[in-house]
């Protein structure tokens, strides 16, 4: 094989990669919407079937007639739309992100990132995909965390804090300044490269958390201020 052949070979696979990765997001988003529907058609039928049984202890006593078969049709009408039209699974913001419990945070912050696609580059929306598969394999890792744990709390700060800011810092700027240089920085490149270093930095983290080494999780992190607060600067 050439070596043209091998460099076309690799940027295949990385292309293959990358498109199994975002699969396996939209496949974890389609599943949480089909199981939202599957509860919200639970809760129907069980208000319905508990409407019937009450209608039907009722018409042992007294005729229903046709005002009491109305009334009934009214109350499965209402019942229906009532939790038909209840919000499904609920809009992830970055406050909530710092207010959730450290087990629900990887979830909840690929739900976050999910919502935040189309509005990112497409360099980005690759580098989301990745954090999304890292932090599928993070979350029962932190099942064993204490809240007060020095991991614990680089693990926080990491989604709930740096990574927001990261994201919500490129989306404030107007979109055809993203691409222009800013300060002696591109938006846009600086997004990517912020996004690559929290990429790793979770797959770091989950490395040491699966090997037990938790202080040097903690003492590790430091050197990501430094880079975060370039972050910070994105949006000034």
């Amino acid at each position: 094989m050439s070596r043209s052949d091998r460099v076309l070979a690799d940027a295949e696979a990385v292309l293959r990669r990358h498109s199994e990765r975002g699969k396996s997001l939209t496949s974890r988003a389609r599943e949480r919407r089909n199981a939202s529907i599957m509860r919200r058609l639970g809760r129907i039928a069980g208000a319905a079937f508990a409407i019937i049984i009450a209608a039907m202890v009722a018409g042992w006593f007294m005729p229903l007639g046709t005002s009491g078969v109305m009334i009934v049709l009214s109350l499965l009408l209402v019942t229906t739309l009532f939790f038909a039209l209840l919000p499904g699974e609920r809009a992830v913001s970055p406050d909530k992100l710092a207010d959730s419990a450290l087990t629900a945070l990887p979830l909840k912050t690929e739900i976050w990132l999910e919502n935040q696609r189309k509005a990112l580059p497409a360099p980005a929306v690759t580098l989301v995909d990745s954090i999304g598969v890292k932090l599928e394999t993070l979350a029962p890792q932190l099942e064993r965390l204490g809240e007060q744990d020095p991991a614990a709390h680089e693990i926080r700060k990491l989604l709930a804090d740096h990574l927001p800011e990261l994201v919500t810092g490129y989306q404030s700027i107007p979109a055809p300044l993203r691409r222009e240089e800013r300060n002696g920085r591109v938006p846009e490149k600086q997004l990517i490269e912020g996004l690559s270093v929290i990429d790793a930095e979770i797959g770091r983290m989950s490395e040491q958390l699966a090997s037990g080494d938790l202080d040097k999780l903690a003492t590790q992190n430091r050197f990501l201020e430094l880079k975060y607060q370039e972050a910070k600067e994105l949006g000034a």
